[in-house]
């Protein structure tokens, strides 16, 4: 499957970012033209991504990855949207300090103690999921709502396996926790894709990522179109997808195509 030659009726393109456009620490290759045709051919790109953190803070990073702001409309995150649903309330926190000043920034209130309620952005460096074993038995204890601001469970950084919030919140969720999750999968990130792209047609739109149980299951649950990078997250591994749905095509990346099924 060509990328830069799709049917067209794809008016709206809902592109992931990590594993897709970059790896935390360049542009993949083919990316830069690709988005070049999109736009030449005046389709609407919106990067659609599950990081938690705010679209002024995507926007830096994709500047200073070296990827030029005209070749794509907007950014839409799942971290905006927690934002959206946490102002005003007092909020503890867990994940990198750059993610909480970026959050503090946007307007979110953290406090240290006594919070019922909990923004996660993800782990802090050099941190593993059983590192937070006593901190989640604690907060299920105290009945605190974990708000997951970043779904995906883990991303490939340089070569290496991040964990992410996701993997968090589905252990809390293990033991017994509460909580609310932000981005792809769900239904309202989409939802507010499309009214930001003005877009009610759900047959001009098409996802593209590299996540099955966000990117992929986002848009079978969602009812749109999808083509599935293989060469992302799940590289290496036979694809699995929601049962009774497939996407419309399969690539290994932006700059290398390969047949569906």
């Amino acid at each position: 499957m060509d990328l830069t030659r799709l049917p067209d009726r794809y008016r709206l393109i809902l592109c992931d970012l990590w594993g897709c456009v970059h790896d935390g620490w360049r542009i993949l290759p083919g990316v830069a033209g690709t988005l070049a045709a999109w736009k030449a051919q005046q389709r609407v790109v919106l990067f659609l991504t599950n990081a938690p953190r705010t679209t002024d803070a995507i926007l830096q990073q994709l500047e200073k990855l070296g990827l030029d702001d005209d070749l794509y409309d907007g950014i839409v995150t799942a971290g905006e949207a927690g934002v959206a649903a946490l102002a005003g309330r007092p909020v503890g926190f867990c994940g990198t300090e750059e993610d909480r000043a970026d959050l503090e920034r946007r307007g979110l209130v953290i406090v240290e103690t006594d919070f019922a309620e909990l923004a996660c952005a993800g782990l802090a460096p050099g941190e593993t999921l059983e590192d937070y074993a006593d901190r989640l038995a604690a907060w299920r204890d105290a009945g605190v709502v974990l708000h997951c601001l970043n779904p995906d469970r883990i991303v490939h950084h340089q070569g290496e396996v991040m964990v992410c919030a996701g993997a968090l919140a589905d252990a809390y969720e293990a033991l017994g926790g509460t909580a609310v999750w932000y981005g792809k999968p769900y239904r309202s990130v989409y939802d507010y894709a499309l009214e930001l792209a003005g877009v009610t047609d759900k047959g001009a739109v098409l996802a593209i990522g590299d996540g099955m149980q966000t990117d992929m299951a986002g848009a079978a649950a969602y009812g749109i179109d999808a083509v599935f990078v293989s060469g992302g997250i799940h590289a290496g591994e036979i694809p699995r997808f929601p049962e009774g749905w497939t996407p419309v095509g399969i690539v290994a990346g932006f700059d290398e195509a390969q047949p569906n099924g």
